[in-house]
């Protein structure tokens, strides 16, 4: 719940605003403050991935002042903040309660200690590197495991260091080949497949890879490295929300005392289940199975 605190939201922005400066943000990108009052008093931050109802909902459940989503609210042009469309509703919501609401997108994206560097520290990946370079900023990791591993074994140690969500882990390759150069992007990663390939990654872990990007990918690697892990939106970006949250409190100091900060563990992956999934041992050859009338 909230404590009080002296701390106001423009000293708060201050500290978030070098953290992820906003001038690190691709230029499609929309990050910053969306709702509330610089001068408002903040006493409890909460941290989400994605400012949807249920989440808003949690954060004043909470008595949260401040919500801070790495996905923007906002990103394209709306007409309207009817009540009546879930964006119009939320921009309600935020208003109403008297909510802040602050997105680090892209800009947290590239940042030191950003999504991308929670999942590398997730992973255990030793001689870090950018993946590649977008409007001058590093974009994506690629690094090592102390170890090989089989892919199938590293993709369950993708299984266990991530969240769970109901669509799990989605893996392309052979299970035993063996695996330890890793490329990483938070988030969704058809942009940088040539990137992986082209660093010579044995496998790339990223999300929402569509069938043909994806397809033509392993097309290009014949059947070999780069592998493709698929670990879910959320889950591959939730991982840094607590980082920022420890960031928040150190980067203000004593004039943060007091201040309570949550993070939300609210999947916001909108997939519920999945049936009919097949597990790595079952038509591993690839073969064309039998038709029988």
């Amino acid at each position: 719940m909230s404590s009080s605190s002296g701390v106001s939201l423009r000293e708060v922005l201050a500290v978030l605003d070098h953290l992820y400066p906003r001038e690190c943000a691709q230029s499609w990108d929309r990050v910053g403050l969306v709702t509330g009052d610089p001068d408002q008093p903040v006493a409890h931050v909460h941290f989400a991935v994605d400012p949807t109802l249920s989440v808003i909902d949690e954060a004043r459940a909470l008595g949260a002042d401040l919500l801070v989503t790495h996905h923007p609210l906002l990103l394209r042009g709306v007409h309207g903040v009817s009540s009546e469309t879930s964006k119009g509703a939320a921009v309600t919501a935020l208003i109403r309660s008297g909510l802040a609401l602050f997105t680090a997108h892209t800009n947290a994206d590239v940042a030191h200690g950003g999504v991308n560097d929670a999942l590398v520290e997730a992973l255990g990946l030793d001689e870090v590197r950018p993946l590649a370079i977008e409007e001058g900023r590093p974009m994506g990791r690629i690094g090592v495991l102390p170890d090989p591993m089989t892919l199938e074994g590293f993709a369950r140690h993708v299984a266990e260091a991530l969240p769970s969500a109901p669509v799990g882990v989605r893996v392309s390759g052979p299970a035993q080949a063996t695996v330890r150069r890793i490329a990483v992007l938070g988030g969704a990663g058809d942009s940088l497949l040539d990137s992986a390939r082209r660093r010579r990654a044995d496998v790339y872990v990223t999300s929402d890879l569509r069938h043909h990007p994806a397809s033509e990918a392993r097309e290009e690697s014949r059947g070999g490295p780069p592998y493709l892990i698929d670990a879910g939106h959320w889950a591959s970006e939730w991982l840094w929300l607590a980082a920022a949250a420890r960031q928040l409190v150190d980067g203000l100091g004593s004039t943060g005392a007091g201040l309570a900060v949550t993070v939300s563990e609210i999947v916001t992956d909108p997939w519920a289940f999945v049936v009919g999934a097949t597990g790595p041992a079952e038509r591993m050859d690839g073969s064309a199975e039998e038709v029988r009338s």
